[in-house]
């Protein structure tokens, strides 16, 4: 027991369990981080960074194999050949749902988890976010304001590297920015045309976790952007924030880290008569020994939908139905955002123009309904994202023989395409539980999540396709055409909501500080936190959550709360 005793135990090692890693090391706690996949290390282990799209047979594509294998990893838009190490198995990593509820499980089980595949957008919420449930009779308020969290986005950007534009929008807050990667011609004048038709839109270059500047901050050895866009292999160069590029490597600089990979958490282990957790208990991924490790605080940053199931798998005589669980909310409530939603059309003119490299970042508009009196007949809103390119070598091309050679090196007209993300409530019957009869290969009973989009995002649908093409049609584009492709819960990756935050013991999970009403030495800062999830990329709100909490779990230790 001894040799297994730390300060604090942090389980998983992605976007918040490495800023948990880093926090708690750096405040002078010896930390066990518990990763339940492989280790991969920084930048050694990223073994498909350097090669061209033709190392690859049939140039990367997926392979009828790997559908099957994959069959849902592969529907993601950055999973290919060179990314595949960094998904899991679906065949190996099965979960269930209803025939009726398709659910995308999009997972990463690595060290530094899903940070090494995301998207990288990285935004602030505002207090039309952190109020709107309280205003809109939904949910339950959170515990916080955006005053209680502003400090903590600061402290996070300048660590991480955030480009972007200031833009003084105040339901999108401004941050901590680096330079932002340049809009090419097409979308500076689609943004001029934009701009002087909406009073109330703006269009802008997105904010994205990369440097495209080296600033004091940042963690030594990072770069800046190489404009690749070849992130979801790794980037050698630390240019987008992950994990193992940066805190990772920060909490172990420390000394005070130890990581340990292929340890399933099993259950956390409780003491009913000091009502704290005291560790957990694991399983080796390899040779399924179990072993238990001890410590005064725990952090639960494993994913939203990993992190219910280890609440929901630790029951005890004092919480029958999960750990921490006395308001019955543990698993219901599951969010995510609906997207594919698309419009695209031909800008015609500006040929003399082009751009170098290949941009791994985009455009955004900036959510534009009900805010500022604008009301419509559903609730929350939405965001568009985007860019313009110019068509390649291999768009139709006039004449035959010569004619047709020589016009080859020439790119084809500007195409501009903007893409939705919308709002989803917060639904009782949205749920993660577990399957009392399916176990998986390590003998733990499978996840079932039954999960659907409803009323109020219908109607939000209807109203993206008709902005979509409306803005790109007041921009002057040709040829507008509009995408409705199906709304699956988890396809946007932002699975949230499941162990909520909330004022009220009895209604909610956890208390404005991501600690567990019932029990304190219980800390959840994954996505299960989130009370409400607005339509934007919450994990920048994670990474402040985290780090807030972090700083509440040591003055609390050191106050001896537990």
């Amino acid at each position: 027991m001894k040799n297994n005793t730390y300060d604090a135990i942090v389980v998983g090692s992605g976007i918040t369990g490495g800023w948990a890693a880093k926090e708690l090391t750096e405040k002078g706690l010896e930390t066990l981080v518990l990763e339940r996949g492989k280790e991969v290390k920084h930048p050694q282990d990223y073994a498909n960074t350097n090669k061209a799209p033709w190392d690859f047979k049939n140039f990367g594509a997926v392979t009828l194999e790997d559908k099957k294998a994959y069959h849902i990893q592969s529907k993601k838009y950055n999973f290919n050949a060179a990314s595949k190490a960094f998904f899991v198995n679906d065949l190996e990593h099965p979960y269930t749902h209803p025939e009726d509820k398709p659910y995308r499980w999009f997972r990463g089980y690595q060290t530094g988890g899903r940070s090494l595949i995301w998207g990288r957008g990285a935004y602030r919420f505002s207090d039309l976010d952190f109020e709107a449930n309280r205003k809109d009779g939904v949910g339950v308020d959170w515990p916080i304001r955006y005053k209680d969290i502003a400090p903590w986005y600061d402290y996070v950007e300048r660590f991480i590297g955030v480009c972007g534009s200031k833009e003084n929008i105040h339901h999108f807050p401004d941050g901590e920015f680096l330079p932002p990667f340049e809009m090419n011609r097409a979308e500076k004048v689609i943004k001029q045309r934009i701009e002087s038709h909406y009073k109330n839109r703006k269009l802008i270059p997105n904010r994205a976790a990369h440097l495209t500047k080296v600033k004091p901050g940042q963690f030594k050895g990072r770069s800046q952007c190489m404009t690749r866009n070849l992130c979801h292999t790794g980037c050698p160069y630390g240019a987008y924030f992950s994990s193992n590029s940066s805190t990772l490597p920060a909490a172990q600089d420390t000394g005070k880290l130890t990581l340990k990979s292929n340890t399933i958490v099993i259950s956390l282990l409780y003491d009913k008569g000091s009502n704290r957790v005291s560790g957990v208990r694991v399983m080796d991924a390899n040779t399924k020994i179990e072993t238990e490790y001890f410590a005064r605080v725990v952090f639960l940053c494993a994913s939203t939908i990993a992190t219910t199931g280890l609440l929901l798998n630790s029951k005890s005589e004092s919480f029958p139905n999960g750990l921490g669980n006395s308001s019955g909310v543990l698993g219901h409530y599951l969010m995510d955002h609906h997207k594919n939603i698309s419009a695209s059309g031909t800008l015609e003119g500006h040929l003399d123009s082009i751009y170098k490299g290949y941009r791994p970042s985009s455009v955004a508009l900036p959510r534009f309904r009900n805010v500022d009196g604008n009301k419509m007949d559903f609730l929350r809103g939405y965001g568009l994202w985007g860019s313009a390119h110019r068509e390649g070598i291999n768009a139709a091309k006039a004449g035959v023989g010569a004619d047709f050679k020589n016009s080859l090196p020439f790119p084809g007209n500007w195409k501009m395409s903007l893409s939705a993300y919308g709002e989803c409530l917060p639904y009782y019957e949205n749920k993660v539980e577990l399957d009392i009869e399916l176990k998986d290969q390590w003998g733990l009973p499978l996840i079932r999540i039954s999960a659907e989009f409803k009323a109020n995002e219908m109607k939000m649908r209807e109203d993206m396709k008709e902005q979509a093409k409306e803005i790109l049609e007041v921009a002057g584009l040709k040829d507008v055409v509009v995408i409705d492709g199906p709304s699956i819960h988890g396809d946007s990756v932002h699975e949230m909501g499941t162990a909520r935050m909330g004022r009220d013991p009895k209604t909610s999970f956890l208390n404005g500080y991501n600690q567990s009403h019932d029990i304190p030495n219980l800390f959840v800062t994954d996505g299960s936190c989130m009370t409400s999830s607005s339509y934007m990329s919450p994990s920048l709100t994670y990474m402040a959550l985290t780090a807030r909490a972090c700083d509440y779990a040591v003055k609390q230790m050191k106050d001896h709360v537990f």
